[in-house]
């Protein structure tokens, strides 16, 4: 009991069915992977133990966020195996026997279905697991299930509520259950931030990483696409689909599967501060940032600054200058296009359907409007692409690239001052206050590391984004490490979730931070 009341005083005075108990008189509240593998390591409890406890914790309390489509029937005998290997000598490295969650486009060859959200895929099964399931699996982890999404990975409709599915239903955030948990990794954002898992893998084509991670208090690295294999994933676009973790402090992310083994060797401290030069995009980003908003961040910067970094405001082109009807010009010329090739490849390797293509999966919503998609009486579109590679598609993929890349990110880190000499930057920090304000890394195929700092006026969480070049994601990691820490000597931790604001469970967040930039309402399949 004394533990139970400790932990609840660390929780906040929040509603007691969100509370974290002890497991064996271990608090878990916060725990990172290191720690964890020190309990399996000096028998404080084991894997299965481990397992059963996140499983009891989501039981509990995922029917008030809905951010879990399913669990692993076969989580427990996994863990005896893992305990098995451990009492024998063999751990395979910091993931063994740890229980992570995986989004519901990573295809899992076992007990569990792979939907994205959707009916139409109940009961297909997968050839095979996904790459990045398949080194989680080689690596000890347990994968405890899959996570709810925005239906498709948000490709559903123009028009539709960020992080609802219609096989789960609508993910909540914690902060405030009535507040956007962002898209599409909604549900991965948020079974880290109540503590249901300490990682979990998500997907990011456009800011589905950064995005979910920022308004959930987690850490999320969205990594140069082609990092890692996107085999087995459920597509969106070839040329910016990426892969990558979410969890809550910097030493659980860099321990996860990317390009290298072990991303922990660049793990700094706030002493490397010292010297470093960031660059802080304004137009598009930092003037539109609220006074409350700026104020959580700030003291950071200003804790950065006396801690000898410098921060530059740099001149960073912004994404709403762009004419985004444009096919030449807009994303969207390229996701439609990739998004229907990629989608009706994967389905073509799918067994026990019937859904074979994107055709497939529009004829289904029709005939199910009353289940499918998050407006029920909307009759779905045509997407217009039909995977063919015209003249628009080449000029758009051409056009993003080229103003994110050499006209955006690596103009403004290539930073001149006033006497004509320039400085190579360190990383531009910025601040998302407003979704597609400025051109994010998406579209030129950068690293991007989201962290938590603080609350605005209503409670709701603050961070920053940290961007680079690509390949170098082992630098993002020292630099937002090094800020962590920084951060933790001011605060304490990440602010925590107060589950303010529990609705009835239909509730949509219809057009909450999603909405159509250039089209009327329609879905576009």
């Amino acid at each position: 009991m004394p533990q139970t009341k400790q932990a609840a005083r660390a929780q906040g005075n929040i509603p007691p069915i969100f509370l974290l108990e002890p497991l064996k008189s271990v608090d878990l509240f916060e725990i990172s992977i290191q720690d964890t593998q020190h309990h399996l390591s000096n028998g404080s409890f084991t894997s299965k133990q481990y397992v059963e406890f996140c499983l009891d914790r989501i039981h509990k309390v995922d029917p008030y966020l809905e951010a879990v489509i399913e669990t692993n029937p076969d989580a427990l005998s996994i863990a005896e195996i893992m305990d098995e290997e451990r009492a024998n000598g063999n751990i395979r490295g910091p993931l063994h026997g740890i229980p992570v969650m995986v989004k519901d486009n990573m295809g899992t060859k076992d007990k569990m279905q792979t939907t994205c959200g959707s009916w139409a895929l109940l009961g297909a099964t997968v050839p095979r697991d996904a790459f990045v399931v398949a080194q989680l699996r080689k690596a000890g982890a347990i994968i405890l299930g899959h996570t709810n999404l925005s239906e498709w990975a948000s490709l559903r409709s123009t028009w539709y509520s960020d992080g609802y599915s219609p096989r789960r239903g609508q993910v909540r955030n914690p902060y405030d259950l009535s507040r956007s948990p962002f898209g599409s990794n909604g549900g991965s954002a948020v079974a880290v931030a109540a503590n249901f898992v300490p990682v979990t893998f998500a997907t990011e084509t456009d800011g589905s990483i950064v995005g979910p991670a920022q308004i959930n208090a987690v850490l999320g690295i969205k990594p140069t696409p082609g990092i890692t294999s996107r085999s087995g994933i459920i597509p969106t676009s070839e040329t910016m689909d990426t892969v990558g973790p979410i969890a809550r402090d910097p030493l659980t992310n860099s321990s996860t599967v990317m390009r290298e083994s072990d991303y922990s060797k660049y793990l700094s401290s706030k002493d490397v501060l010292k010297g470093a030069k960031f660059g802080l995009p304004m137009k598009g980003c930092w003037e539109f940032v609220s006074d409350d908003q700026k104020a959580a961040v700030e003291y950071v910067f200003e804790a950065m600054i006396a801690a000898g970094a410098e921060i530059i405001p740099v001149e960073y082109p912004c994404a709403s200058d762009r004419n985004w009807g444009t096919t030449a010009q807009s994303e969207f010329t390229i996701i439609r296009t990739e998004a229907y090739n990629g989608i009706n490849s994967y389905l073509a390797e799918l067994g026990n359907t019937n859904i074979r293509s994107l055709e497939d999966i529009i004829e289904f919503n029709k005939e199910n409007t009353g289940t499918e998609g998050a407006n029920a009486g909307d009759h779905p579109a045509f997407p217009t692409g039909q995977g063919v590679k015209d003249q628009d598609y080449h000029d758009a993929l051409s056009y993003t690239q080229r103003k994110s890349r050499e006209g955006g990110i690596d103009d403004a880190l290539a930073f001149v001052k006033d006497d004509g000499t320039s400085i190579q930057l360190d990383a531009l920090v910025l601040y998302q206050p407003v979704p597609h304000a400025f051109p994010k890394s998406d579209f030129e195929g950068y690293p991007t590391i989201t962290l938590p700092m603080g609350v605005d006026k209503d409670g709701m969480p603050v961070g920053i984004t940290l961007q680079q070049s690509a390949w170098i994601e082992g630098a993002l990691i020292k630099w937002a490490s090094a800020i962590e820490d920084l951060r933790n000597g001011l605060t304490g931790g990440r602010p925590l979730p107060q589950y303010h604001a529990t609705l009835p469970r239909t509730y949509l967040l219809v057009g909450s931070m999603s909405s159509c930039r250039t089209e009327g309402r329609r879905d576009l399949f």
